[in-house]
């Protein structure tokens, strides 16, 4: 495994993400919305990113045997639902952060009320897409509506507190990662499955595997906020430790915080021992996410 690049071969290829980015252009065009609405709205979903949340969807529809197409209208859904919660975390009553992906936050391009309709519109369009799911559209409209609000309430737990009296930092760091950022992994996973048609056993399996994969993204998030620049990962670094946030380095140290994703990454691997060829994407997807860079 040679990082990004041999992912970007195997996993990332260029025809599902070019399905992907037609297909959210076409959501966001077609949407009732004023030309200064959807400018702000395309800057944020449009304006690059990996598209994690989507090509977990086309591979776990794949692994059970369905097809990338399949998954479309549920990634973009997740994608969405994940853009809102970037435009609204950028915002200066939260994280006040100035760049995004390298380039300004929606905030600063637009002005703050333009950026609060942006993702407010953004989870609208988002909900419009799970609907328009051409499998199972009920279970991925209750999926996303689920993983958002778990979003959510992560975010709250990260920013404002909210934690049980006696629970341990370590305790509370899995709360908030779980549910800010694993949450919607989970969801891209479990929905791609529904997509693909997936038994009871293979949607555990996958939603198992999109919950590991989805706090070790963020571990590996913690550790490149303390060990990248701003320049590399596109986005500013060290706020969490100068905001005092709980983050696994603050709690276990850097070296600890590398065996942490050592072992969700194994954890990973171990849940999709049971899926055959199909699923080596996915694999190829764990291997990636561990060792990811930026």
């Amino acid at each position: 495994m040679t990082g990004a690049s041999a992912c970007e071969q195997d996993v990332f290829t260029p025809e599902l993400l070019g399905s992907i980015e037609r297909d959210l252009e076409k959501r966001v065009d077609g949407a009732a919305y004023a030309p200064n609405l959807r400018d702000a709205v395309r800057h944020a979903l449009l304006g690059g990113g990996k598209r994690l949340r989507p090509v977990l969807a086309a591979r776990c529809a794949e692994a059970v045997g369905g097809a990338a197409t399949d998954a479309l209208a549920c990634g973009a859904a997740v994608e969405m639902v994940h853009a809102f919660s970037l435009v609204h975390d950028d915002l200066p009553a939260l994280d006040n952060d100035l760049l995004r992906r390298g380039r300004p936050t929606v905030h600063v391009a637009f002005g703050e009320a333009m950026a609060i309709l942006a993702g407010d519109a953004l989870l609208a369009l988002a909900f419009q897409s799970a609907a328009a799911a051409p499998q199972h559209a009920d279970a991925v409209v209750r999926s996303v509506a689920s993983a958002t609000a778990q979003m959510i309430n992560g975010q709250v737990l990260d920013t404002l507190g909210g934690h049980a009296a006696h629970s341990t930092p370590q305790q509370r760091l899995h709360s908030i990662h779980s549910q800010k950022t694993g949450a919607l992994i989970r969801c891209a996973c479990t929905v791609g499955a529904i997509s693909g048609s997936a038994t009871k056993v293979q949607l555990d399996s996958l939603t198992r595997w999109g919950d590991t994969i989805g706090l070790m993204f963020q571990v590996v998030d913690d550790l490149l906020d303390v060990t990248q620049s701003a320049e590399h990962v596109g986005k500013a670094v060290g706020k969490d430790e100068g905001a005092g946030k709980l983050t696994y380095p603050a709690v276990l140290g850097v070296d600890a915080t590398r065996g942490e994703v050592d072992r969700l990454r194994g954890e990973a691997l171990d849940t999709l021992a049971a899926f055959g060829s199909t699923a080596d994407p996915l694999r190829t997807l764990t291997e990636y996410l561990a060792g990811r860079t930026r």
